[in-house]
């Protein structure tokens, strides 16, 4: 008996120290998925032109007065998205688009606090080993690079002759941002929040990361999407204008060629399309997989396979209702859903 109370003793500290690292990254995992989602309805209102300087700061004190608004409203209607755009918008309209974008940032910075604070307090308290300690202090690194990317992608779009941000600069954000998403999915999975290690073979292991990389591939498109605003154009499913396939000259209609993968949106929102029909077809293959390898990653490579499927769906819906804000925002949150899913998954099978 006291052999065993002296066990319970030393254990709680550890207890103690995963619990505060669970916490913190669950905190941050949660703040980044409704950053994602925040980002989504900056994009889908237009809101992420209307603050035309980056001030990391400065910049989280919003205009406090009229003549404040007058002056950051002036700077907006020297770029190209109000002239070419907006022109005639009233102060009211651009402080509608003006707070959508004060939140987005705002959340950045709270994000980017929260994260600082607690690994400064994992470092001085030693509740992570060292290898591990590295890893987190990598993870911040990507994440203060995720903000450096937002900017360089609104820069983007106060180019001359730009009324959006650069779409393939718009997907690159959002990637950063699923990488650190990622990240933090994977460390939580070490620390065993989704449940324990899986014994699974060398190849059902390779599959499952697999997966992960074409759930990122498909999110890459899905920015593609987004930002060329594709799909606003051909809302019908499954034919695109009454067709599977739309003709070559469709597809690669735009010079140089290159050009149609992100600017094109027949190309584009047919890519993306052919991505949810391959990641669907991969998730149900790693379901089958994992129930005849290994019984017990059966139930979350099921999961992983319906949580694909209804995302699937939402797609479908939100393109047929030509991307209402609560659809586009709902397919957007479902995407890290599935990212998080497969992600957890993969980090849990280990080797036999």
């Amino acid at each position: 008996m006291a052999d065993i109370a002296a066990t319970s003793i030393a254990a709680a500290p550890a207890r103690s120290r995963t619990g505060f690292l669970k916490g913190w990254l669950l905190l941050t995992l949660v703040l980044v998925a409704i950053m994602v989602t925040i980002g989504g309805a900056t994009r889908l209102t237009g809101s992420g032109l209307s603050i035309t300087e980056w001030r990391p700061i400065t910049g989280a004190i919003p205009p406090l007065s009229e003549a404040a608004w007058l002056v950051e409203f002036e700077k907006y209607r020297q770029i190209p998205q109000y002239q070419l755009l907006n022109k005639g918008m009233s102060l009211a309209e651009f402080q509608f688009i003006y707070w959508w974008e004060w939140g987005h940032r705002q959340l950045g910075r709270l994000i980017g606090l929260v994260y600082l604070a607690g690994f400064l307090y994992v470092a001085a308290r030693r509740l992570a080993s060292p290898a591990f300690t590295l890893v987190l202090f990598g993870m911040g690194l990507l994440l203060a690079l995720q903000g450096l990317v937002g900017w360089i992608m609104v820069a983007s779009g106060l180019e001359p002759g730009m009324t959006a941000v650069a779409p393939v600069k718009l997907t690159l954000h959002l990637t950063f941002a699923c990488l650190f998403f990622a990240s933090l999915v994977a460390a939580l999975a070490h620390l065993g929040t989704f449940g324990g290690r899986i014994p699974a073979a060398t190849g059902l292991r390779a599959a499952a990361w697999a997966l992960v990389a074409l759930v990122f591939v498909q999110i890459g498109l899905g920015g593609l999407v987004a930002g060329s605003k594709a799909g606003f154009t051909y809302n019908t499913w499954p034919l695109m204008d009454g067709l599977l396939v739309p003709p070559a000259q469709v597809l690669w209609s735009v010079t140089p060629l290159w050009e149609n993968l992100v600017d094109n949106h027949a190309l584009v929102q047919f890519n993306h399309r052919v991505g949810a029909y391959l990641l669907l077809a991969a998730a149900v293959g790693l379901a089958v997989f994992a129930a005849r390898r290994a019984p017990e990653a059966a139930a979350s490579a099921r999961h992983l396979a319906l949580a694909v499927g209804a995302q699937g769906l939402l797609g479908i819906v939100t393109l047929l209702l030509v991307v209402p804000l609560w659809a586009g925002l709902a397919h957007q949150a479902f995407a890290l859903a599935v990212l998080g899913l497969a992600v957890s998954l993969a980090w849990r099978l280990s080797a036999r």
